[in-house]
């Protein structure tokens, strides 16, 4: 029998003169610091990798002699000072004189609410691309000085962590974290107690704390429910992130979206909140649904102030950005109505309506008996968007039914196209590059013509850094597997197998790449669907290739984990071991490792699904060369041409309505999938290797790594987050900042205004007609002019309440209408009981077409078309 095992851990005192380590190891500004990280790396380098990269368990670590040792050390202070100095030029950098132009620091404040963020592997609160682009978008703002705070959740669990069996399963292992590891202190009242806020969750009330992180200047707030004056289940409420069932979930985002609220209005009451906090945010982000109950808090607070419901919520909306991500169904969250009265029932009754008319605002039909977050979210919201270009149009269809009357080309979903954290992603062998080349590259991440500099440096260069990032992927890939497979049981000679390939560090073979969340539509087999040329092409003596895969599926996803076993069940077939490898354990420095060292970057969603996708950005800036379907950020990003243009290479995706005209669903999805594999392969076998490998069969050919300058110049000043904020900061940051301050500066007659029109619109809309008061002619003679006479019925309406247009434009090959100007018809006067428009247009060269259209006005409406309403003749 054993005696009990006590654990103890020794602290170390930091000296005096490196004490300032403690405040680096406190702000997320190390995230992307390699000089601030890169200085705990040199105190001990074993053990800055067992904890993890985390600076501050780190420090809890180290050895005091090191400590004594390094402080004596004139190399490491040198290390040290300049870490610092890279440290407080972050603190002092202020905002950048083009925020100004939309937004006042003294004045507008940002709040971004998110259920994850992924800043660093060492802060496990993020699962998958979500968090890690509102990571990236914390971090842009704070180089760029936008006035700004973010709201989350503080989970004990984060997301788990990966392992895979030796049949290919994939095990979730969850860890519980311990606070005191974070990079996070618990904000205060006045007087030194913990700040508390408030929740009515149900039949109770929920304490919750608030959490704050430093990103440079920039905080992030952390709601906690693991109080000890809790419920046992009410502490459990932000323990897990994504855990739990649908009644975890709503819990969840009613502490994010109503306590969010309360925590900030807390927070501004503290004699040290700035002046903008003080006076609260002035836009209000919801980077995907799950914040959207802040809605309803932000109304309740109206009421009370004499504002109804209907005025209360264009107070709001107005201030309101949505951001949504996806188009899969599973990615919206919906909640049944019994559900919703169950959790808000002491809220509801504040809100001065009937509850039928807060549940119809999450509605897309009239009879609905569910509650659908994505619905509501656009309600409560004036400011829309998807993150593709491709992905806007997909969510402007997908929600057509909240404009009826409205074009989705028209309607008030625009989009931001994500961009990665170039400072994160980018490997640190290429900022060194950059350092000695052209040092002023930090300042103009935006400058799409200073990038043209990557033509520029030297072949042997440019290759050495290449060779030495897939060297140190090679050698953590190698690591990594013989650890999985030996725990797993696996003989030593089959892991030698195994690993052959990837035992060489130095190899030239070409390294393609594919990691991502496992979800079936990424369609991470696709290449297996052909696996006898696939094993010909990864053997091929010529041009040799190594295939690496990596990826968590969620554990409650059976079909995504299926696609992981049978990568792995594949991996270790006689034709494929050694040469394509399914790794465990995925998180950000996996990531990174991978999209920096591998030589191709491949992603096969089923298109249009994939909203964005960000990893083959994060590639791309570091001169991997994409292969990938021409979805979200690629349709976008890709370059075409001949080898002196191209940035990587296209599949064409194939809509797979084509076969369904001959087949079921599943037999056209199957017709795709055989047809984008061997565009996929054709395009590895026929492009890609042989132009990696040259006439010389050593890899890195001249031609090759022009493609790989490319991609950097032409992907680095286009998709890193500093461009993605600016378009945010542009579009809709700035208006919906100059729109709290319309509305809030009449002390609410605005909205109330607004509110009544609005009703008054509605109500009539159904009996307004428009037709013209003339025939046009069909062809005029070069300055004539097309002289345009129109009749409105406006059912009650005045000129004052519509605008009547004209658009102007051009059929394309498929005889789709392309607009490409817009005139407005001026009121003239009334015709009997309508009123009579003109306008004397000047038409455009050659054949066209035009359009005549009416819609609602007033000058307080953040879109031109938020209320869906449209007639045309």
């Amino acid at each position: 029998m054993q005696g009990q095992t006590f654990r103890l851990e020794l602290r170390p005192r930091i000296p005096s003169n490196i004490r300032r380590l403690e405040e680096m190891a406190a702000n997320l500004a190390y995230s992307w610091d390699r000089e601030v990280r890169g200085v705990f790396w040199r105190l001990d380098r074993e053990l800055w990798r067992d904890c993890g990269n985390n600076p501050k368990l780190f420090l809890r670590r180290v050895d005091q002699a090191r400590l004594e040792q390094a402080a004596a050390d004139r190399d490491f202070l040198e290390d040290y000072h300049s870490a610092l100095s890279s440290f407080d030029s972050h603190l002092a950098a202020g905002h950048r004189p083009e925020i100004d132009k939309y937004l006042d620091a003294d004045r507008d404040l940002v709040a971004y609410f998110c259920a994850e963020f992924g800043l660093h592997e060492s802060f496990p609160i993020y699962s998958g691309g979500l968090g890690i682009l509102a990571g990236d978008h914390c971090k842009a703002v704070a180089d760029l000085g936008v006035p700004f705070v973010g709201v989350g959740l503080l989970y004990r669990q984060g997301y788990f962590t990966q392992q895979i069996d030796g049949q290919g399963n994939q095990q979730a292992i969850a860890h519980a974290v311990d606070f005191a590891d974070l990079p996070i202190s618990l904000c205060q009242n006045a007087d030194g107690s913990e700040l508390r806020v408030m929740v009515e969750i149900a039949d109770r009330v929920v304490q919750l704390r608030v959490w704050v992180a430093r990103i440079s200047l920039s905080a992030l707030y952390l709601l906690d429910s693991d109080v000890a004056e809790n419920s046992a289940a009410d502490r459990m409420i932000t323990y897990q992130l994504y855990g739990g069932d649908g009644d975890t979930r709503i819990q969840q985002e009613i502490v994010l979206g109503i306590g969010g609220v309360r925590a900030l209005r807390a927070l501004g009451r503290q004699p040290s909140a700035t002046p903008a906090l003080a006076s609260g945010p002035t836009v209000w982000h919801m980077n995907e649904g799950h914040a959207a109950f802040m809605i309803l808090e932000r109304i309740r607070e109206q009421v009370p102030a004499g504002l109804d419901f209907d005025s209360a919520l264009e107070l709001v909306a107005a201030s309101h950005v949505f951001t949504t991500h996806t188009p899969v169904p599973a990615g919206h969250d919906v909640f049944d109505h019994g559900k919703l009265r169950w959790y808000l029932g002491s809220l509801l009754p504040q809100l001065g309506v009937p509850e039928a008319r807060v549940l119809q605002l999450g509605a897309l039909e009239p009879s609905a008996e569910h509650f659908n977050m994505t619905t509501f979210a656009l309600r409560g919201s004036r400011f829309h968007n998807g993150v593709s270009k491709i992905h806007g149009g997909v969510a402007s269809r997908m929600e057509q039914a909240l404009w009826p009357q409205v074009a989705p080309e028209d309607n008030p979903i625009g989009y931001v196209t994500n961009g990665v954290h170039m400072h994160t992603f980018i490997a640190r062998a290429w900022t060194q590059l950059f350092h000695d080349s052209f040092r002023e590259w930090r300042s103009k991440l935006l400058d799409v013509d200073h990038w043209r500099c990557i033509d520029h440096i030297p072949y042997d260069a440019f290759v050495a850094v290449r060779h030495k990032l897939k060297h140190d992927l090679l050698l953590d890939v190698a690591e990594r597997l013989r650890r999985q497979l030996r725990r797993n049981g696996v003989p030593e000679a089959i892991i030698n197998h195994a690993t052959q390939y990837i035992a060489n560090p130095d190899s030239r073979s070409l390294v393609l790449g594919f990691a991502r969340r496992f979800a079936t539509y990424k369609r991470a087999t696709l290449v297996l669907a052909d696996e006898a040329r696939l094993a010909r092409l990864l053997n091929n003596p010529d041009h040799p290739a190594i295939l690496i895969f990596a990826g968590k599926a969620h554990p409650k996803d059976l079909p995504g984990q299926a696609l992981i076993k049978k990568l792995y069940e594949t991996s270790m077939k006689p034709e494929f071991i050694g040469r394509l490898i399914m790794i465990e354990g995925y998180d950000m420095l996996l990531a990174r490792n991978l999209v920096q060292g591998c030589d191709v970057w491949l992603n096969n969603p089923e298109y249009p699904m994939e909203a964005s996708g960000t990893s083959g950005e994060k590639a791309g800036i570091n001169g991997v060369v994409n292969v990938s379907v021409l979805d979200g950020w690629w349709d976008e990003g890709y370059v075409g041409g001949d080898l002196s243009q191209i940035n990587g290479f296209a599949i064409k995706p194939v809509d797979p309505r084509y076969w369904g005209q001959l087949a079921d669903d599943a037999t056209a999805r199957a017709h795709r999938d055989q047809e984008e594999c061997r565009q996929l392969l054709d395009i590895l076998e026929h492009q890609v290797a042989p132009l990696y490998y040259g006439p010389r069969k050593y890899g890195y050919a001249p031609e090759w790594v022009q493609i790989s300058k490319n991609a950097m110049k032409t992907l680095i000043p286009r998709f890193n987050s500093a461009r993605q904020v600016m378009d945010y900061v542009r579009q809709y940051y700035g208006p919906a900042a100059r729109q709290t301050a319309r509305f809030t500066a009449t002390g609410g007659s605005l909205a109330k205004d607004l509110a009544a029109w609005k009703r008054r619109v509605h109500t009539q809309w159904p009996g307004v007609s428009l037709q013209t008061a003339a025939p046009h002619p069909e062809a005029l003679y070069h300055g004539e002019t097309l002289p345009l006479r129109i009749h409105a019925r406006l059912n009650g309406l005045t000129p004052a309440d519509v605008v009547v247009e004209c658009v102007v434009g051009r059929e394309d090959a498929q005889g789709v209408f392309q607009p490409q100007k817009t005139e407005t018809l001026t009121s003239t006067g009334t015709v009997g009981e309508a009123h009579l428009y003109a306008l004397d247009l000047e038409p455009l060269p050659g054949l066209q077409s035009y359009r005549l259209r009416m819609r609602p006005h007033h000058d307080a409406l953040s879109h031109p078309f938020e209320m869906g309403c449209v007639v045309w003749v």
